[in-house]
């Protein structure tokens, strides 16, 4: 069975978006590595509709770019369920709606998957998510920054009691945090 993993860099105050990313992501050889090898090694990815739109405007043209094709040709590969109520099939770069309700969908898809379905972004689909306690972990990849603007990470979700399963430190001050929820 698959495991539902929200995969996320944010701010030591939680900010998880800014208009300027360079000013808070230390993209450092080690923790950018790691981060970016936990997306290749995911056997598919989970979004929303305005992460889908986005990443897939992007994506597709990273695998000419001989510095990321190897990365985006493992990206642009996978499958990816996308979560709307606007988008109608067929999608392009290799992704599908997520078809139902959220709450019999991504179990019966998890059911269909060995390893790690990654959702990426954190919006609306991923509280979503972790309200309806679907998320088996959470990675949080913290940046030694406080950013004063921008949407909090998880803002308005809970209470989820979480269970520290690693912190691996970088040279960099990032520090890659593995959770999972508790057992209520």
């Amino acid at each position: 069975m698959g495991k539902i993993v929200l995969h996320n860099m944010m701010t030591v105050n939680g900010a998880f978006e800014s208009p300027n990313p360079e000013t808070w992501l230390e993209l450092d050889n080690d923790s950018s590595n790691d981060s970016l090898d936990q997306l290749v090694l995911a056997d598919a990815l989970l979004m929303g509709r305005p992460v889908y739109e986005g990443l897939a405007a992007v994506w597709p043209m990273l695998g000419e770019d001989p510095a990321m094709g190897h990365l985006a040709g493992r990206i642009n590969a996978m499958p990816k369920f996308v979560a709307s109520r606007k988008l109608s099939g067929p999608l392009d770069w290799n992704a599908s709606l997520i078809e139902g309700e959220l709450e019999d969908a991504i179990p019966a898809l998890k059911e269909g998957f060995r390893g790690n379905l990654v959702i990426t972004g954190c919006g609306s689909f991923a509280h979503t998510l972790t309200r309806l306690g679907l998320v088996d972990e959470f990675w949080f990849w913290l940046q030694p920054h406080i950013w004063a603007e921008g949407p909090r990470i998880l803002d308005g979700v809970g209470p989820v009691r979480l269970k520290l399963v690693s912190a691996t430190p970088y040279r960099s001050g990032v520090v890659w945090l593995r959770y999972r929820p508790e057992a209520a």
